[in-house]
């Protein structure tokens, strides 16, 4: 599935609550506290897991629609509204940092925006956010739902492959929640490189570190906290702070920390 994204990810991949909760990753097993050292427990793990997964057959469809169309497949996805990573709201830690006002003034971008929830919770007379997409089925959506709100004259949404696309002006913030771990592994060095292309060298990227899981395959795939800093690093970006998400849905509670970066010219090795 190397394929499956080249480009954007319609990833704006926020998991929905009501539809799917588990592409929160429920199938996501806990570990066991011990080696499991005989083949009867083995086969018990490994039947456990197939049902789990076999309960969310709308997250089983998203996969397969993906991996059957590599090209068009996150555009198929929204055509047969098979988008279980749409929270029909904004994402609460976002809310809470924007009401807080911890979130950096200037430029703001979302990659994998969907239908533009959290686009629309960040924009302000202090911060112009755009969000980025690869679907005209979310564009659309996130147009039509941003257009007659109070702030709308602050939000802009815009068709382009987040990987080759280059704007005119960089951004001062980038937040990423679940646009990582929707892209292929191998692309995430390739992603990195780009969040330092897009970014002013005095800028925050923000990410939501999900799915912190152990899981086989994707999208969307498993992440870890070393998964970021092994492409950040290199790049010259240094975590200031990594936390538990406490304002996670329910069932992300405990596999989900809210990260920020900043990045170092002198620790650059580009």
């Amino acid at each position: 599935m190397r394929t499956v994204y080249r480009g954007l990810l319609s990833n704006a991949v926020r998991f929905s609550v009501p539809s799917i909760l588990s592409f929160t990753f429920s199938f996501v097993q806990t570990r066991s506290s011990g080696i499991c050292g005989t083949n009867l427990k083995m086969e018990k793990n490994r039947e456990e897991k197939e049902n789990v997964i076999k309960t969310h057959p709308r997250l089983n469809k998203m996969q397969q629609v993906m991996h059957s169309d590599s090209s068009a497949g996150w555009e198929k996805c929204w055509e047969q509204g098979l988008t279980p990573w749409d929270l029909g709201q904004a994402t609460p830690i976002v809310v809470h940092l924007h009401q807080s006002g911890a979130l950096p003034k200037g430029r703001a971008l979302v990659p994998g925006c969907g239908t533009g929830y959290d686009v629309v919770a960040m924009a302000s007379p202090d911060r112009y956010v755009l969000g980025l997409e690869i679907s005209d089925i979310a564009i659309k959506k996130a147009k039509e739902l941003s257009s007659l709100l109070p702030n709308a004259k602050y939000i802009g949404f815009l068709k382009a492959d987040f990987f080759t696309w280059r704007p005119a002006e960089l951004f001062d913030l980038i937040f990423d929640y679940t646009f990582f771990c929707a892209i292929e592994p191998d692309m995430r060095a390739a992603w990195a490189q780009k969040i330092k292309d897009l970014l002013k060298p005095d800028g925050e990227l923000i990410t939501l570190i999900f799915p912190i899981s152990d899981h086989i395959g994707g999208p969307p795939y498993k992440v870890a906290v070393s998964d970021y800093e092994k492409v950040l690093h290199p790049m010259g970006f240094r975590a200031t702070s990594i936390v538990d998400n406490e304002l996670a849905i329910g069932p992300r509670k405990g596999r989900e920390k809210l990260g920020r970066w900043k990045r170092s010219v002198s620790l650059s090795l580009l």
